[in-house]
């Protein structure tokens, strides 16, 4: 009987710590999706709010601002505070987001909620993914690295296809899938608080606001390409929430709800693919391929708005995808090489700086130019921002060795 009690203990503490993995898992991807669901609402508010092209851009725009705020200032402050109640807070916002939603007719509204959603979104990614990290089963190895990496991809997909199919066939098109993602929200919430603590809070919280970003020496020269792939691949999906929609409006002739869910998760979707078919090749090799691959899909985007055709568009999306999806991981793992513990989140700081400055950016400047060229003009300056992208990956990519043993390996 002596014997018994360590091990109900230990059966105990595997069951909380499922619990807390699944809470966690199941929080990530509620807020990913709540962050997705107004993209399929974007021509609603355009046709019943007079909400410009111009002013969507800027909901774009203020959504990554509101994100990379986020993950620069608050991304430690689960190492002090502790995950379960930052997660709550990232909960909270979200929630908070979707309910401001409910009322968008003008585009201070949709800004407004855009912003909190944004800082939601940055506070979740970064206490959400140590949570799950924390939490996560010794066996299988790579259960903790996928959950934490491809939860906001489902989550993004997820809420794109379930926003578009609500608006389009659902009642109250308008308010119903912000009802949906809140109710989600507060069960996430529910469930985090019935969950363990993992991290023991420590002093220092005002301390690990002072934003960290860092990149070591020893991959410094990866950071120009790394930089091209991140602000090429996250510009494209930029454009695919401010300019997409309208675009399949006016020049492929669809004004499905369900069809423009379907086309931002054609997109984001298969970048989940990335990571195992990049990890066939060495970095530089797979940043050039896929690079490559994106701007095949890029050059399908634009020939198929060029003549048209809706079937071309979503192929041309889902190859751009698996591009991308490829050069970003390649990218990352580059960076990571030979990291340590104390370099990753100053590193992760750096990537997501660079991956989000790509997305509110060049929208910025498109929203701004959307008044002045028409959306097809739009395309082809997001295509030529895929050229000179893949072009300078292709001459410039290099492997993350030392220069004295990196001469013929890339």
């Amino acid at each position: 009987m002596q014997h018994m009690a360590p091990l109900i203990n230990q059966a105990r503490q595997g069951r909380t710590l499922r619990l807390a993995f699944l809470s966690a898992v199941v929080s990530l991807v509620a807020s990913f999706a709540a962050s997705a669901a107004p993209i399929p609402l974007f021509n609603i508010y355009r046709a019943e709010d007079g909400l410009t092209n111009a002013g969507i851009s800027m909901a774009v725009v203020t959504n990554a601002v509101g994100t990379i705020a986020a993950l620069l200032v608050l991304g430690r402050l689960s190492n002090h505070l502790g995950r379960r109640l930052t997660a709550i807070a990232s909960l909270g916002l979200l929630l908070l987001g979707c309910l401001l939603l409910l009322n968008v007719h003008d585009i201070g509204t949709l800004l407004a909620g855009r912003l909190l959603m944004g800082v939601g979104t940055g506070l979740a990614s970064s206490s959400l993914t140590s949570y799950i990290v924390d939490a996560a089963p010794a066996r299988p190895a790579w259960l903790a690295a996928v959950a934490s990496s491809q939860g906001p991809m489902l989550g993004l997909t997820l809420g794109a296809i379930a926003s578009g199919g609500l608006v389009q066939f659902g009642p109250w098109p308008r308010d119903l899938i912000y009802l949906v993602c809140a109710g989600l929200l507060v069960l996430s919430a529910a469930l985090i608080v019935i969950s363990p603590e993992t991290a023991k809070p420590t002093p220092g919280a005002w301390r690990s606001l002072l934003p960290r970003v860092r990149v070591p020496a020893r991959v410094r020269h990866l950071l120009p390409v790394a930089a091209a792939v991140f602000l090429a691949t996250w510009a494209t999906g930029a454009f695919y929430q401010a300019f997409v929609p309208a675009l399949v409006e006016d020049q492929l002739h669809t004004h499905s709800p369900l069809i423009l869910g379907l086309l931002f998760a054609a997109y984001i979707a298969p970048s989940v693919l990335g990571a195992p078919l990049g990890g066939r090749f060495t970095s530089a090799a797979a940043q050039r391929i896929g690079m490559i691959i994106f701007l095949v899909g890029w050059i399908g985007i634009i020939t198929s708005i060029a003549i048209g055709t809706l079937a071309l568009f979503i192929a041309a999306t889902i190859v751009a995808g698996a591009g991308q999806g490829i050069a970003i991981s390649a990218a990352t793992r580059g960076l990571l090489h030979d990291s340590t513990l104390a370099d990753r989140a100053p590193i992760f700081s750096a990537i997501y700086l660079l991956c989000y400055s790509g997305a509110a950016f060049p929208s910025l400047i498109s929203g701004e130019l959307s008044n002045t060229f028409s959306l097809p003009q739009i395309a082809l300056g997001y295509g030529g921002l895929a050229i000179v992208a893949t072009l300078f990956t292709v001459l410039a990519a290099r492997n993350p060795y030392a220069d004295a043993t990196r001469i013929g390996q890339s």
